[in-house]
């Protein structure tokens, strides 16, 4: 039973305050980029909600998939219209109960009467729908305060519409309602949905990753290209900055090798990432650690590595353990990319027991000894190519193992 509308619902937290307006814009405009496939389509937009006629009936299963796309959307619903008549209301209830994918063993009606100059008020709206759908499902009950199915029944000015469906969007924030910061991606599992997150709260991302050729692949790199365009999806675009690190990290890897190392690289990357952040105009820095799972993530080494850079660090990952952070990535596609064996950097000339509790005294002098370091990141920056992925647009080459596109 194909739907004639969907009804989308603004998150709440947008509604309130004199941002709604902007936030409302900012969601519409994302609403129309995720089914720019229907060219046709007509918005009906009300306060905190807006009804989508998408023109081709044919095609009306493919939206949801689309519409999980748009931060800022709290929910919304498959809905089927009715005319102005009690008789046919009634049947187009039956018919939506008898098409649920599952025979619900109870449930109620919630009629709202917009139209006043409907001849039933809601009360007799509710007994004459319900009864005639209890007489048409046998088995079928009657619960007003835990339904399995609640099936709504709008009467507006000029249609009926009905739903059994409220299917949770994507919520958050509108895209860049929050400001703009700079992700860094890696090729793991963690990254990614840092980046996600950072998006569902509203702040517009570029990325950054940091490759060191030639002992890191160029499949690497294309990996963290397919992430990218993974999270594309949700924003339409995203900027990705490739930082050559190759000589940075193998000149500190030259001059020290103890359990030191990562705090030096991870402080190196960090430093380059906030030149470059500045540089674009962006507000954070957006990383994917969660506490206590490596070395460089117990709470001493966050303090020592976060302390490189002046630029607030935002890690939305910081309390979720791996089981959790894996399900959000299958749930938003990059989990099938991350796992691929390709290596980054990070991987590199580690230490066989890297410090846990890193000292930043220590760390610091070791860095002033560097002499040759201030330069190299410069330079890195400098030789950093930027490319602007599109979602839909941008594909791996034929060689690669991306099997999304």
């Amino acid at each position: 039973m194909r739907p004639d509308c969907y009804i989308l619902r603004f998150g709440e937290m947008m509604l309130k305050g004199k941002n709604r307006r902007r936030f409302e814009d900012s969601v519409m405009k994302q609403i129309r980029k995720v089914l720019s496939g229907w060219p046709d389509a007509r918005y009906i937009l009300e306060f905190g909600r807006v009804y989508v006629e998408l023109g081709d009936q044919t095609a009306y299963e493919g939206a949801p998939a689309h519409l999980q796309r748009v931060f800022g959307l709290a929910s919304y619903s498959p809905a089927y219209h009715a005319s102005m008549d009690v008789e046919a209301i009634q049947a187009k209830a039956l018919q939506i109960m008898q098409a649920l994918p599952v025979k619900p063993e109870t449930f109620k009606v919630t009629v709202r009467r917009v139209n006043k100059a409907f001849p039933l008020d809601s009360q007799q709206m509710n007994y004459h729908v319900g009864g005639y759908v209890l007489e048409g499902m046998p088995g079928l009950n009657v619960d007003v305060r835990n339904p399995e199915v609640e099936l709504r029944v709008e009467i507006r000015e000029d249609r009926v519409l009905l739903y059994a469906e409220v299917i949770p969007g994507a919520g958050g924030f509108p895209a860049g309602t929050n400001g703009r910061a700079l992700l860094m991606l890696s090729g793991g599992i963690d990254s990614p949905v840092a980046g996600w997150m950072a998006l569902r709260k509203g702040l517009a991302i570029e990325a950054i990753h940091f490759h060191s050729y030639p002992y890191t692949s160029e499949r690497a790199k294309e990996k963290v290209m397919e992430l990218a365009h993974q999270l594309a999806g949700y924003t339409n675009q995203i900027k990705l900055h490739l930082v050559p690190f190759t000589e940075v990290q193998t000149s500190i890897h030259g001059a020290y090798k103890d359990n030191l190392l990562v705090t030096l690289i991870r402080r190196a990357m960090y430093r380059i990432a906030e030149k470059i952040a500045e540089r674009e105009g962006l507000g954070a820095l957006v990383t994917g650690e969660s506490l206590g799972q490596v070395a460089s993530q117990t709470l001493p080494s966050l303090q020592a590595i976060g302390r490189a850079v002046t630029l607030p660090l935002l890690q939305p990952l910081i309390m979720m353990d791996k089981q959790s952070i894996i399900e959000h990535a299958e749930a938003i596609g990059t989990f099938p990319i991350s796992i691929l064996p390709y290596e980054d950097c990070c991987s590199l000339f580690l230490p066989p027991s890297p410090s846990t509790n890193p000292n930043l005294r220590v760390v610091e002098r070791i860095e002033d000894a560097m002499t040759f370091l201030p330069e190299l990141l410069d330079k890195a920056v400098q030789e950093t190519e930027t490319i602007t992925i599109v979602h839909g647009k941008w594909k791996p080459n034929e060689e690669s193992h991306a099997h999304l596109f």
